[in-house]
């Protein structure tokens, strides 16, 4: 059984850009709260064991880098159990919204309290140990279209191919996390990115984060520009931007947001552009007021 490590928590000290400004209305769309056993179990098939990110830790992170809204979501080490989620999206029901991993078959009863609480889609994760996969894509669509969600993936781009056909049919939009997490060793000449680009290109969304994941080098990861521009030329109108807060499954030294928000400068470099990356489409997307 492979060994599951400890991965560190997050840089204590959270700073906003310093490249551009953060405008009114921004949205990281992309972050974890996280609980500690025994209150919250981890799934013994996870795939780190992480300390707490605490909702407090979370809030204040948004306003050091001047974000005003955040949509968490579900980490893979509590599995199916949204509850700690859930009870920060209602403590913060105006500047927070979720994204859920449920289990096949939950009964109505439980999806509409998820839907009260502020969640908007549903996750599924073939990269961590605890995700739903996508054995139950088309059921897990079905659903997301009859709750009026979307649903978002975690996967590696290069698996994308045989997958493509059956995201293209789904009901309702989806989102694909982290650039496609993949390798940018593997070029964006890989079939896999290829489609992914294409993917957007066609309607799909896809979340401007994540670029440590990616990267072969140290900040400012400089060999992510062209993954990112490729994927915003693709759909400018589709694109979101996430810190990935915790940056959970990490053992190198972990990035400041302020770092990442600051790699914006140059993946979007006209501010009009960015600021729809930042605002107006995760608002969108999400449900939040805007500027």
């Amino acid at each position: 059984m492979p060994e599951i490590r400890d991965c560190p928590g997050p840089d204590p000290h959270p700073r906003g850009p310093s490249r551009f400004t953060v405008p009114p209305g921004a949205v990281d769309a992309h972050a974890h709260v996280i609980g500690l056993p025994p209150e919250h179990p981890f799934v013994p098939a996870r795939s780190y064991t992480p300390p707490a990110a605490t909702p407090e830790a979370y809030l204040a992170m948004l306003d050091a880098t001047g974000m005003s809204y955040g949509v968490l979501v579900q980490v893979s080490v509590h599995g199916t159990d949204n509850r700690l989620m859930v009870e920060t999206l209602r403590a913060n029901r105006a500047r927070l919204r979720g994204i859920a991993v449920i289990p096949p078959g939950l009964p109505e009863r439980d999806l509409a309290a998820l839907a009260e609480a502020g969640v908007v889609g549903l996750r599924l994760n073939v990269l961590y140990g605890g995700g739903i996969g996508f054995e139950a894509l088309e059921t897990y669509g079905a659903l997301a279209r009859e709750m009026g969600w979307h649903l978002q993936f975690l996967v590696d781009a290069r698996h994308l191919p045989p997958l493509a056909p059956r995201l293209a049919r789904l009901p309702v939009p989806f989102v694909v996390d982290h650039m496609g997490h993949m390798p940018t060793r593997a070029g964006v000449g890989d079939e896999g990115f290829r489609t992914l680009v294409a993917l957007v290109r066609d309607g799909a969304w896809v979340k401007l984060s994540g670029a440590y994941r990616l990267t072969g080098e140290d900040l400012p990861y400089r060999d992510t520009i062209p993954f990112a521009q490729a994927l915003h030329h693709a759909a400018p109108e589709r694109c979101v931007w996430g810190s990935d807060w915790p940056h959970v499954a990490q053992w190198q030294p972990m990035p400041n947001p302020g770092d990442l928000l600051d790699l914006l400068a140059d993946w979007v470099p006209d501010e009009a552009a960015r600021h729809r990356v930042l605002v107006d489409n995760p608002a969108r997307l999400y449900g939040f007021p805007g500027a």
